[in-house]
């Protein structure tokens, strides 16, 4: 299996815009599951929801890894196996979910891809690595342009419950950044494929149990339309993006993968406007378009010295390194 990932990594290595065409998949992907998600919390309740989704997301994976005869896991990579899902899958995407109770669909995708900022931080602070100042440019226009599509509105008129779920969000943002920083520190010699199926397990489970306890005896309304929403957010926007995501964390600098994730609330919001009619202001508009000037800005600039590390760490891989 690291004879198949050496391969992959050594043509995304020469052919750079394949890595751009995973990132915008992933991203249009995650855009699209937000409204979703939103849509799916009339049929149930957002523990049970998230329940489900990552149940058949695991499921795909795990089927994925019977039909590949992928093996388990090194034992000394169990329990950080088990971090990685409460960190990534657990403590995530229950905060969101609740979350969602009290805040616009739209507001909790640009709290929560806050984690840019959040991985740059803990990653300068844990893997010591440098962000060049065009990085740091494009990741502060971002950060602009996620507080210019918020608009005044976070500040001011706010009522406690709307504070609490703001404050859920950003701490599932916080604990995705970290996740990203624990992955590459513990993880990135265990194959993607493995890390996302056993991470989203173990997160799982805290899922399934959170539901018991919050939701038991809740109505759950299974019809062609929230089946749809559970597998297309199992399956695609879990099972596969998270496996693509898990592989950009291990190829590109964190800077980089995580500022292109700032995409993700532009096209929630796009989709939004769409499907459920949800308006387009001028500050969305021009939110935007200050995320993608500085996605554009952080990922023109490559520091030959991130590259060089990280052909360097491959190659040495690929060669039993």
């Amino acid at each position: 299996m690291k004879d198949n990932q050496s391969r992959i990594w050594t043509f995304l290595n020469k052919n750079r815009w394949a890595i751009g065409v995973m990132i915008l998949v992933i991203t249009l992907l995650w855009g699209y599951a937000w409204v979703l998600m939103k849509d799916a919390l009339q049929y149930m309740g957002p523990f049970t929801f998230s329940a489900f989704r990552f149940g058949t997301g695991t499921l795909t994976m795990i089927i994925v890894l019977a039909i590949m005869r992928i093996g388990l896991p090194p034992k000394d990579k169990w329990g950080h196996l088990l971090v990685a899902g409460i960190l990534q899958t657990s403590i995530v995407f229950l905060f969101v979910m609740y979350g969602l109770r009290f805040v616009d669909a739209g507001k909790s995708s640009v709290l929560l891809y806050s984690m840019p900022i959040w991985s740059s931080i803990l990653a300068a602070k844990f893997l010591k690595e440098k962000v060049p100042r065009m990085k740091m440019i494009g990741l502060g226009m971002g950060l602009i342009g996620l507080l210019t599509i918020l608009g005044w509105d976070i500040w001011i008129n706010q009522n406690p419950s709307i504070i609490i779920g703001e404050l859920l969000i950003v701490t599932a943002a916080i604990s995705w950044g970290a996740s990203n920083v624990y992955y590459r520190l513990k993880l990135s010699d265990v194959p993607q494929l493995q890390v996302n199926t056993y991470q989203m397990l173990f997160g799982t489970l805290g899922i399934i149990l959170a539901s018991i306890v919050m939701e038991w005896g809740d109505s759950v309304q299974l019809t062609g339309e929230s089946i749809y929403y559970v597998l297309f957010t199992g399956v695609l926007a879990s099972a596969l993006c998270f496996t693509a995501w898990f592989f950009l964390l291990s190829l590109i600098d964190m800077v980089t993968t995580t500022i292109s994730t700032l995409l993700v609330p532009v096209f929630g919001m796009f989709f939004g406007w769409l499907l459920l009619d949800e308006k387009l202001t001028i500050s969305i508009i021009i939110g935007s378009v200050l995320i993608l000037s500085g996605i554009i800005i952080a990922n023109v600039y490559r520091g030959p010295a991130n590259r060089k590390t990280y052909i360097s760490k491959h190659e040495a891989e690929s060669q039993g390194g």
